[in-house]
């Protein structure tokens, strides 16, 4: 609480990130702190017995459940959630080297090729020039 940030490791790699919270959620997670009278070390999202956070499973069942209540076709994984938001922000920047470098350091990727390989860059790009001629 009262920070701008929370620090999370990520379970695949072991690396730290900071996340910034912007304005607004923090204002959400404010109420949200005292309408449920919770603990400083409180977990936000906990299992059903409330000791646990929720399970990647957990989540991506959710989303299925989503997805097949509005009829949206498609991918419905956390991971492509993750992907969608590279390539979003990607195009926002209009498909800048510099979006990409920073979504490479977001991503925790060795190297922009290889950001440029988990966004599927190098296809588009590919099957633009075959477009172009």
């Amino acid at each position: 609480m009262n920070q701008d940030y929370f620090t999370i490791t990520e379970k695949k790699t072991k690396k730290t990130r900071k996340v910034t919270i912007n304005p607004e959620l923090q204002t959400i997670l404010s109420r949200l702190f005292i309408q449920l009278h919770a603990n400083e070390n409180d977990l936000m999202f906990v299992n059903r017995f409330g000791d646990k956070p929720f399970s990647i499973q957990y989540v991506n069942s959710k989303l299925k459940d989503i997805f097949t209540k509005y009829k949206v076709r498609g991918q419905y994984s956390s991971h492509f959630m993750r992907k969608t938001l590279g390539r979003r922000i990607w195009e926002v920047n209009k498909y800048s080297d510099q979006a990409l470098l920073l979504l490479s350091q977001l991503f925790n990727h060795a190297s922009v090729s290889t950001t440029k390989i988990y966004l599927g860059i190098r296809e588009q790009e590919i099957s633009n020039l075959y477009l172009s001629v």
